[in-house]
């Protein structure tokens, strides 16, 4: 009986997402009522309809989370001894590793879609506030809705780099907590790197890094500073290849380490 290359694929990609599923669902079903929480600290008890402040938090949450969803990816398959299973299916490495990330991916994408959820009682009030403004003087617009589709796309785009980097760290140990360890440590370097780029100023001379070769090399590495743009409503076409070339380029490593194999 022969199988066709199509219905392997398929087939490896439906395995992935069970053995990440399984693994993961606990942190990934955590992202929802985490954003919930969120959510409601930084836009309604803040009383505020901005959701900039949303946004950036659930990227610092992400650090966590999607190391979590990300350790075991590879890093388990080594030490049960179960990847020669994977390298031995009718399929490539590099499909192999595209199943991995897109199975890792569909459950983060498919939890923030449901976190929008989070937006509904926003909405509700700005309608109700904009009916009250309707006597009185003060104009209330309620939430940016541009604001809010190009920070979803910027997180999700954000996201798929995390996972991508989470993956190559999983596929270089065999130990879970150690691919989890590193791979929170990258992504907040990444964050850290950002934040010192951006402290003090250039023209009153209190610029921390004052090299600029340093400076434009950080902000290249740094994933964090082409998220502006999305945040605020804007969709630049920059970031998305930049964000896009970073996943490709680290599947690329990924499958690379198991071609030395």
């Amino acid at each position: 009986m022969t199988i066709s290359r199509a219905s392997s694929s398929s087939g490896l990609f439906l395995i992935n997402v069970g053995a990440v599923s399984s693994v993961s669902s606990q942190s990934v079903c955590g992202i929802p009522a985490m954003a919930a929480a969120i959510c409601s600290y930084t836009t309604i008890q803040s009383r505020s309809y901005s959701t900039a402040n949303y946004f950036y938090v659930l990227i610092l949450v992400m650090i966590v989370i999607i190391p979590l969803l990300t350790m075991r990816t590879f890093a388990e398959e080594r030490k049960m001894r179960t990847e020669q299973m994977l390298l031995t299916a009718p399929i490539s490495i590099t499909g192999m590793v595209a199943g991995k990330f897109l199975a890792a991916f569909s459950l983060f994408g498919g939890a923030l879609i449901v976190s929008c959820i989070n937006l509904i009682p926003l909405y509700i009030v700005g309608a109700r506030d904009s009916a009250l403004s309707e006597n009185t003087a003060t104009t209330i617009s309620g939430p940016n809705t541009p604001q809010i589709i190009g920070s979803l796309l910027g997180v999700l785009l954000i996201g798929a780099v995390f996972i991508a980097i989470g993956v190559f760290i999983s596929s270089l140990t065999e130990n879970q907590l150690s691919a989890a360890v590193l791979t929170i440590g990258a992504l907040a370097l990444m964050l850290v790197l950002n934040i010192v780029n951006q402290i003090g100023s250039e023209e009153n001379g209190t610029r921390l890094i004052n090299n600029y070769v340093l400076r434009y090399v950080i902000d290249w590495v740094s994933v964090i500073s082409r998220y502006s743009y999305f945040s605020a409503g804007y969709l630049d076409w920059a970031a998305i290849v930049y964000y896009i070339s970073l996943v490709f380029v680290f599947l690329f490593l990924t499958a690379r380490v198991y071609e030395r194999r």
